[in-house]
């Protein structure tokens, strides 16, 4: 889902493809051809991720991003894929959270195109659309079952790690490795005299939201034992990205990320939790000068965020529903100082695809945390995968919560669909799972039902 790119010719006007990324780009697409499916991952998420965003070649005035050309070549290695009678592409087949996705994406395209009637505004979210779709599908026919999801999870470390250490190098010497290849800037960004280091990524809040999402991941690999050292070294670089980023977002990111871990002991009581929270805010917004959501303003962890200005954005979407709700809005930014730069995912949806872009968005993240909670009660008893399960869910409240402060528009977008496709995955695995208890509970009954039968067989003779 890209829901926010006004610049519709895509970005910059003319080709800009370093050589090495060019390499990197079609050596990603033989491997893609050529390798197993289980370990095409390997090099989809090392280019997807490791190369600036800006990276792309025009062809007639339509940009074809590097990530862009991999998912059309990721498109058709699915297209020929043959699955085997018993297994779909997809993990657990279309499910919920793919309908609400595509849902979600099809619609705020529609309603953008539907509000400016215009060639490129079409041209712009054919391609957003092919992004969002495209990407998420062929992440959700690469992972499908607990291997797959480990394989995944070490990746994204591996990834984390080198990150880590080019934006430690950003802030230490004020120089930006990747700005070498282009697409990025080679002086970092600085507020108030602090340095914020952005990496491969096209600024420095999508970086850090990329590393504060990552933890609860790499607390399952922990646990789960046979790569331990990849989940210290990925903690330590989400944790060095998190920081050297300089963001509240990020921060905030990171420890409600922490915080959704540290709940596992009360997993059982998450219903009353929900609800008590629910009746905190109401609560504080009936005694409250101004309405709760201008809490917001009030995150500064860094002592230079811009808190206000987020609560601004959020507190105009809502004054101003009546002027988006339908398709959304073109002159948000009128109603305002800064009111264009939209950092809030949730506003974007609001303001550029309306009301029903919006309800599929949250029906995206309400239908993949419903689900993994059905999954883990599924499979009770099973501390392994409850704790997978609980550790995505954690991962998912991280995003949740970056989105606040933060509208996922470069690649940082596919660290979503990847979790998306791991929590697909993970509750596949969950319903198969749990398929031989219930068996052995039928099976058991029979047995207790014949013994009775028996026993009342031998009484009447």
């Amino acid at each position: 889902m890209e829901p926010q790119n006004f610049r519709f010719g895509g970005g910059a006007a003319d080709t800009l493809l370093h050589p090495l990324v060019a390499v990197a780009m079609l050596v990603t697409i033989v491997l893609i051809f050529v390798l197993p499916r289980k370990y095409v991952i390997v090099p989809f998420l090392l280019t997807i991720f490791l190369f600036p965003y800006g990276q792309c070649v025009v062809l007639g005035g339509v940009h074809f991003f590097v990530s862009r050309i991999l998912i059309i070549a990721g498109l058709a290695r699915l297209a020929a894929a043959q699955p085997s009678s018993s297994a779909s592409r997809l993990a657990g087949g279309f499910n919920g959270i793919d309908r609400a996705f595509a849902c979600c994406a099809v619609f705020s395209a529609l309603a953008f195109v539907l509000l400016y009637m215009d060639t490129a505004a079409l041209v712009n979210k054919l391609g957003a659309v092919l992004d969002a779709l495209g990407g998420y599908f062929f992440l959700r026919f690469l992972i499908q079952g607990w291997e797959d999801v480990r394989r995944t999870i070490k990746m994204l470390a591996l990834i984390a790690v080198v990150v880590a250490v080019c934006m430690l190098i950003e802030r230490l010497a004020f120089r930006n490795i990747f700005g070498l290849l282009g697409g990025v800037g080679l002086v970092p960004s600085v507020r108030d005299g602090q340095i914020r280091a952005q990496g491969p990524f096209e600024v420095y809040v999508t970086a850090g939201a990329f590393g504060a999402t990552l933890p609860p991941l790499f607390a399952w690999l922990w646990k789960s034992g046979g790569a331990k050292v990849a989940a210290v070294l990925g903690i330590i670089s989400a944790a060095i990205i998190t920081v050297t980023s300089n963001t509240s977002t990020a921060l905030s990111a990171y420890a409600a990320g922490i915080a959704a871990l540290c709940l596992w002991p009360l997993r059982k009581q998450m219903r009353r939790i929900r609800w008590g929270l629910v009746i905190t805010l109401v609560g504080l917004h009936l005694v409250m000068k101004a309405p709760v959501w201008a809490l917001i303003a009030r995150v500064d962890l860094t002592g230079s965020s811009s808190g206000f200005h987020r609560f601004m954005i959020l507190d105009n979407c809502i004054r101003h529903f009546s002027s988006w709700w339908l398709l959304g809005v073109k002159d948000f930014d009128t109603w305002g100082w800064d009111m264009f730069d939209v950092g809030n995912e949730y506003v974007v949806y609001a303001e550029t695809g309306g009301l029903i872009s919006l309800i599929f968005f949250l029906a995206v993240i309400s239908r993949s945390f419903g689900k993994l909670g059905t999954a883990r009660k599924r499979i009770a008893g099973d501390r392994k995968e409850e704790w997978l399960l609980w550790s995505l869910g954690a991962a998912l409240f991280a995003h949740v919560m970056a989105y606040f402060g933060i509208s996922y528009f470069d690649q940082v977008k596919f660290a979503w669909y990847v979790l998306l496709a791991i929590i697909s995955a993970g509750i596949s695995e969950a319903r198969r799972s749990s398929v031989p208890q219930v068996h052995e509970v039928l099976a058991s009954s029979y047995q207790a039902e014949s013994a009775m039968n028996w026993d009342l067989q031998e009484t009447n003779r």
